[in-house]
């Protein structure tokens, strides 16, 4: 909707000249951004992985009962997200970060590539954790290993197709499901003593960086996050690639607005949008490709990003 007519606008011009009148602006992002990157989501990771439960590849329980399945899930998840390149959203919005002080960007994706992007990374948190943060599974032992973009982390861990040999045991066929299920039947998919242990403690295993289902949410950054949009007026919350259904992240957008946001949603399509979806007068809403909106958005503050950078996800 453009200006002047009735429910959220359309208009970039109107946006930018809102945008350049801001000191304060959060960004809250969830998968859509990355879609041009060629990323598949969780759900879509394709072959045998669509055979398995949430709670057997991403969680406390499905780690504990076999933890080589999970990592092999994440280590697969690792090589195909670094195989992908940055799109010019992510470049757009590391850009305005280095613009504008005021400026926070909350993700929840686990992909790595805001950071591959050059994203500062005290403008950027991100509340899922990381495919590349490694830390120790033991409660009681404090070690991480941040941005390791090592492809695999350990040689057993090598995988590049979903039809590696190592997952035949957990295929979904009935005789294969009873015997996982089946506690004094080993299907393990790698012999725990042959995975990677914490170089602190020596005696947990070392898993993925990424919240688990489950789990609680990091503190420190949702802390940080609560802390900033205290601190004062915050003039624009963008809500990007993401329908905020899920808690905290659908809370920061009725923070933010209490706090006078105007929001602006940036999505490939302007319906079920969750927390955002009941957008007033003053808001925005541009649907479509996060991609190809951004960098236009934000073309006053950032100016024409590069040539090499638009066309580095196409390579």
């Amino acid at each position: 909707m453009e200006k002047g007519g009735t429910g959220p606008s359309a208009s970039i011009e109107e946006f930018r000249e809102v945008l350049k009148g801001s000191r304060r602006v959060l960004a809250l992002c969830g998968a859509g951004l990355s879609a041009s990157s060629g990323l598949d989501t969780f759900r879509g990771a394709g072959g045998l992985w669509k055979n398995h439960e949430a709670v057997t590849l991403s969680s406390v329980e499905g780690f504990k009962r076999d933890p080589g399945l999970v990592w092999l899930f994440y280590s697969y998840r690792r090589h195909q997200s670094l195989l992908a390149h940055p799109n010019p959203g992510h470049y757009a919005l590391a850009a305005l970060s280095r613009k504008m002080e005021g400026f926070l960007t909350i993700s929840q994706n686990v992909d790595g590539l805001s950071q591959r992007a050059g994203h500062p990374p005290e403008q950027l948190k991100s509340i899922h954790g990381s495919l590349y943060d490694v830390k120790c599974s033991n409660d009681n032992c404090t070690y991480i290993d941040k941005n390791n973009y090592t492809d695999p982390i350990h040689p057993i861990l090598e995988i590049t197709s979903e039809d590696d040999p190592r997952l035949a045991s957990s295929k979904n066929s009935v005789k294969a499901l009873a015997a996982y299920l089946d506690p004094n039947v080993k299907t393990t998919t790698i012999e725990q003593e042959d995975l990677p242990k914490c170089p602190k403690c020596n005696e947990g295993l070392l898993r993925p960086g990424i919240v688990f289902f489950g789990e609680a949410l990091p503190e420190e950054p949702l802390n940080e996050v609560d802390k900033w949009i205290e601190e004062g007026k915050v003039d624009i919350t963008l809500v990007i690639g993401t329908t905020a259904k899920v808690y905290p992240a659908a809370g920061y957008v009725a923070q933010a607005r209490a706090r006078g946001a105007r929001v602006a949603v940036v999505n490939t399509v302007g319906s079920d949008l969750g927390a955002v979806g009941s957008l007033r007068n003053e808001d925005f809403l541009f649907e479509g490709d996060a991609a190809e909106i951004l960098p236009e958005l934000f073309k006053p503050l950032i100016g024409e990003l590069a040539e090499t950078v638009r066309g580095e996800n196409r390579s």
